[in-house]
């Protein structure tokens, strides 16, 4: 297949960022995610068929991800699983942020299509004096030099729709038939367990963390149930969904649970969704994309006034490689 969306090789040294300096520079957040308005203001979307201000073209658009967000690897699993490495480009920012937001250091490479130290910089080029949330997946138009988009919750949908035409070989993340379906259960993935995880981690009652901790036990307790006779979420068809929790599960003992106090239960202590998570870990798209070493636990806050008191959970580290026993479950070829 023709390569369309590779960067050309630039002749001069590559630009970094200077290191994080939270002493320095302050903590990323204040002034920025808690701004009035919407957190991701940036909504255009890329169309098939030509039409649109944003049209699906091979080598024209370019992903900004990061290892550390789950949102940002559900873009980057995407666009493998759907065959488009070689219709849109990819790039990582840094793990570490200071006030100045995402930036480009040299651990995850600089900056391939713009040069910019600072992800803030598309931010800016997009928007001029851009007050708001700096965050990761960002899709990048080669052709305008502006951002189309930062919304995480539609880009893997366009990315997984709209490119079919220069694909190469892939799977259909969102088959025709399935869609309403997988619509459903997205949005209670996101709303229990991907947004729940972090519900839990900000309660700032007793009432509040007892009750988002007991609803996101309760969804990893329906969802490994209904993994046991079936090899993914719908069967024996990988679809989006399975990303939207794969890129959770992966972190929840590491980060998710140590964090927020969410189980003393790990997630190897759920049979089903444990070998599953091992199986979807299997396939080069999502080992590839996967840098454990990035799910670092954040210190704590100590509670304070009416602030819950969590339960203590240590990070579990967990053999990825173990056999996950689940061939006999027929699903597709990945």
């Amino acid at each position: 297949m023709t390569t369309h969306a590779t960067t050309p090789v630039s002749t001069h040294a590559p630009a970094y960022a200077s290191p994080a300096d939270v002493a320095a520079h302050g903590p990323y957040g204040p002034g920025r995610t808690d701004r009035p308005g919407p957190l991701y203001p940036f909504q255009g979307r890329i169309t098939a068929g030509g039409s649109g201000e944003y049209p699906a073209e091979p080598g024209r658009y370019h992903l900004y991800v990061s290892y550390t967000c789950p949102w940002a690897q559900r873009v980057a699993i995407v666009r493998d699983l759907a065959g488009l490495r070689d219709v849109v480009s990819l790039s990582y920012v840094d793990d570490d942020r200071d006030a100045r937001g995402w930036a480009f250091r040299e651990r995850r490479g600089p900056d391939p299509v713009n040069g910019f130290t600072l992800l803030s910089e598309a931010y800016d080029a997009t928007e001029p004096g851009y007050p708001g949330h700096i965050s990761v997946p960002v899709v990048w138009d080669r052709r305008t030099k502006r951002i189309v988009g930062n919304d995480y919750a539609v880009i893997p949908f366009d990315l997984g729709t709209a490119f079919a035409e220069w694909a190469g070989p892939g799977l259909d993340l969102y088959p025709a038939d399935l869609r309403d379906e997988i619509e459903v259960l997205d949005e209670e993935i996101a709303r229990d367990v991907s947004q729940g995880v972090n519900l839990v981690a900000r309660a700032s009652t007793q009432e509040e963390y007892e009750r988002r901790r007991d609803q996101v036990t309760a969804a990893l307790d329906r969802l490994d149930a209904r993994l046991a006779g079936r090899r993914y979420l719908f069967g024996d068809r990988l679809t989006e969904s399975d990303v939207q929790l794969w890129v959770v599960l992966a972190r929840f003992d590491l980060l998710h649970n140590p964090l927020a106090g969410i189980s003393e239960r790990p997630l190897t202590g759920y049979p089903n969704l444990w070998a599953y998570a091992r199986d979807l870990y299997g396939i080069p798209a999502v080992r590839e994309t996967t840098d454990f070493a990035a799910f670092r636990v954040p210190g704590r806050p100590a509670p304070s006034g009416d602030g819950p008191v969590r339960i203590e959970v240590a990070p579990h580290e967990a053999d990825w490689h173990e056999p996950h026993g689940r061939e006999a479950l027929t699903g597709e070829h990945v």
